[in-house]
């Protein structure tokens, strides 16, 4: 009784938020206070067990880098690498979804994907005016590069953080192991939308073209001093990223103390700052832990283990390659971001039991980090990029999203699947 309690709160909560009548995070705060008061009617989960079930350090992680984020947007910094990124482009279509890609994937590596996307999109929209192009197809494909960037690091994609604290798999681990196969993604998602987009051409004429060469790249960079002193800061957190395994920092910790530094050393102010701090997703996090401590505190996680366990015996990459496949159905369906909190306590049963969990971790990143790219919800970028195109007067419809999401994430996935079984073995070490 508690199991089916546990999984309808759990179900309706993820149904509702597909549906996007309210928003996700009014839904995800319902329905974890109906799981806690549910739980503490069937004595199967309490108030002391949900707040035992939030990784702090998964929210300290985001927070901080938000904070480093919100801080950098003050300077111009990001508005600075669009229009130069825009210039070197000369006109190209072709040329200028390659940069612009390049761009939004390498930033996706240091920032989270979501930040990039909030930085990137307003520029997107403006240098597609200045072509005369449409900016439908620059938004969907930049928004999938930032997916595809995100996960080949720690911090780059929402599930990789959650990963990397479940997990305990470093900075270093998710740039070595992941890198190689997020750059045979990233190829086959540009030769899919150079297909795709293969009809679209810069029509500007010389008014615009001449606006677009004549913008001016140091003066969208506001405050150059503090962009500078910022500049420092992240790439000093960065490399104490890499340092995780020698010095035994936390990446929460690290993230943690460079937004301080940062907050003193720029002086911005500090009302502004937190107000720019995505505290809707920080809160939508918080109420995801509760939802799924309240499944594992009902048993039905345990049952799930269980059964996967059943499957031992079958070939580890086989399992490594169903579990992607199902992540990224699960994550196409639903953001990706729940369906990853679900699936980590599972496959920590699964280690506790003595399976190496090792390959699936990054199984999971990979379904996770792809799955998101099919749908508008299926990523939180992707749900950003939505928004600002409605502002536009090329707004995005879920129909044009399906005809250029799904078929880069079968071919991504495919391409996923052929390195997870070369790079198997490297996988698992």
């Amino acid at each position: 009784m508690n199991e089916a309690i546990a999984v309808g709160i759990f179900a309706v909560t993820l149904v509702s938020i597909f549906l996007e009548k309210w928003h996700r995070v009014v839904v995800s705060a319902l329905g974890a206070s109906a799981m806690v008061l549910a739980g503490h009617i069937r004595g199967f989960f309490n108030e002391e067990t949900a707040i035992e079930a939030v990784e702090f350090e998964t929210i300290a992680l985001l927070l901080s880098m938000m904070i480093i984020i919100s801080l950098f947007r003050r300077t111009g910094f990001f508005e600075y690498l669009a229009i130069k990124v825009a210039q070197y482009s000369s006109g190209s279509f072709v040329r200028l979804m390659l940069m612009l890609g390049v761009t939004t994937s390498l930033l996706s590596m240091v920032l989270d994907n979501v930040t990039t996307i909030v930085l990137m999109s307003p520029m997107i929209v403006l240098i597609a005016e200045l072509m005369g192009v449409s900016p439908i197809p620059l938004l969907i494909s930049q928004a999938i590069f930032s997916n595809v960037g995100g996960m080949a690091t720690l911090v780059g994609d929402p599930p990789n953080i959650l990963i990397g604290s479940a997990s305990h798999l470093t900075f270093i681990d998710f740039l070595v192991k992941m890198g190689p196969i997020t750059l045979a993604i990233w190829a086959a998602a540009y030769l899919v939308f150079r297909y795709l987009f293969r009809g679209y051409r810069v029509s500007a004429g010389g008014e615009n073209r001449h606006a677009l060469t004549h913008l001016s790249a140091p003066e969208a960079l506001t405050d150059p001093a503090n962009a500078r002193r910022l500049f420092i800061v992240l790439t000093g957190v960065i490399v104490l990223f890499f340092m995780e395994s020698t010095l035994h920092l936390a990446p929460a910790f690290t993230a943690f103390t460079g937004a301080a530094i940062a907050l003193a050393w720029t002086q911005f102010d500090i009302h502004e700052t937190l107000a720019d701090v995505e505290w809707d997703v920080l809160l939508f996090f918080t109420a995801l832990f509760v939802l799924v401590g309240g499944l594992e505190g009902a048993g039905v996680l345990e049952k799930i283990t269980e059964v996967i366990f059943e499957f031992q015996d079958i070939s580890p990459v086989l399992l490594g390659l169903i579990i992607m496949w199902a992540m990224v159905v699960l994550s196409a369906l639903v953001d990706n971001i729940p369906i990853t909190i679900a699936v980590i306590p599972i496959i920590l049963s699964l280690g506790a039991r003595g399976m190496n969990t090792t390959p699936l971790w990054w199984a999971i990143a990979l379904g996770a980090g792809l799955g998101g790219n099919a749908t508008p919800i299926g990523s939180t970028a992707n749900v950003l990029v939505i928004s600002l195109s409605e502002r536009t007067e090329h707004p995005i419809t879920a129909r044009q999203w399906l005809a250029h999401g799904v078929p880069v994430v079968v071919a991504s996935t495919v391409v996923a699947s052929i390195m997870y079984i070369v790079l198997f073995d490297f996988l698992s070490a």
